[in-house]
């Protein structure tokens, strides 16, 4: 129960925050978003029908869609969540913050984005352009985010040409502003990094990233490998994963020890448990064992 509570408390504040950035921001000024949210506000334009009653019919589809796709329970939430925010956008009501178009852009995104963040982390959206991109990854293989740029790119497009193409272009600047708040509310604000390295001098190299960064690490053995010099036999690949602030460090590091590494750098979406070296939550930092350091 107490998760339940927790999780709709949540949710309750990513609509209010969602529809700040909406009725504060982007709809006094003609600014739209992606996804169907933007659909309905570009409608409203054109029709003069209520944005939230749009909200919520041409959420249907997508929330049917969904439902082939995600969990009965996300569906369930989202419609709840969807709900609200078109009933919260029908009752707020806000003076003229500002004028300046890069302020309500900007700040119309933040707010949304954040809302819509925290909305998805508790498991729910408020926008069923991601209920498609989750439809068409399924039934055809095509990533979520390909679906929703395409989407995006389609409805500007039809804004440029409807409205005008100022408006389009701010639409895209609130747009990218939301996509990059939602990014750091749902991964974090930190951000890591993940290195394979294959080295024949593997055993320096890992001795002076557990001293020099601290960070975990996992060994593999290598049977054995092509590269540069020719055939390679029974080598140690290190597997690791660093901040993305402690990035250049790491890699200089190993470059200095070993110029011919082979090193494989990837996104990390998210990290648990382990030995991480954080910026942002120090008291939850894990650490290497004495013994190991001493070591090193």
């Amino acid at each position: 129960m107490r998760t339940y509570i927790k999780e709709y408390s949540q949710i309750a504040i990513g609509i209010l925050l969602a529809s700040i950035g909406l009725k504060a921001f982007l709809l006094p000024n003609n600014f739209l978003d992606g996804g169907v949210t933007g659909i309905a506000i570009l409608v409203s334009q054109q029709t003069g029908w209520d944005v939230s009653i749009l909200l919520v019919l041409l959420s249907v589809p997508f929330l049917i869609a969904g439902a082939f796709t995600v969990s009965k329970r996300i569906v369930i939430k989202s419609i709840i969540a969807i709900a609200l925010l078109a009933l919260s956008i029908s009752l707020e009501a806000f003076s003229t913050i500002t004028e300046d178009k890069l302020l309500i852009a900007i700040f119309g995104g933040l707010f949304l984005g954040a809302g819509i963040g925290i909305t998805i982390r508790n498991g729910a959206v408020l926008d069923g352009s991601e209920l498609l991109g989750l439809f068409v990854f399924n039934k055809y293989g095509i990533s979520i985010g390909k679906t929703i740029l395409v989407f995006n790119v389609i409805l500007f497009t039809i804004t440029a040409y409807v409205v005008s193409v100022e408006v389009a272009m701010y639409s895209i600047l609130a747009y990218l502003v939301t996509a990059k708040v939602i990014d750091l509310f749902i991964q974090g604000l930190e951000n890591f990094i993940g290195l394979t390295i294959v080295s024949q001098k593997s055993k320096v190299i890992e001795d002076s990233i557990a001293q020099q960064l601290g960070v975990g690490m996992t060994i593999y053995k290598g049977a054995s490998g092509y590269g540069s010099s020719g055939k390679n036999e029974k080598v140690n690949i290190i597997q690791t994963v660093v901040n993305r602030i402690d990035i250049n460090k790491t890699l200089k590091l190993v470059e200095e020890l070993d110029p011919k590494a082979f090193v494989i750098e990837f996104d990390v979406n998210k990290v648990r448990g382990g030995v991480l070296k954080r910026y942002l939550t120090k008291g939850s930092n894990a650490s290497l064992p004495k013994d190991i350091m001493d070591k090193a």
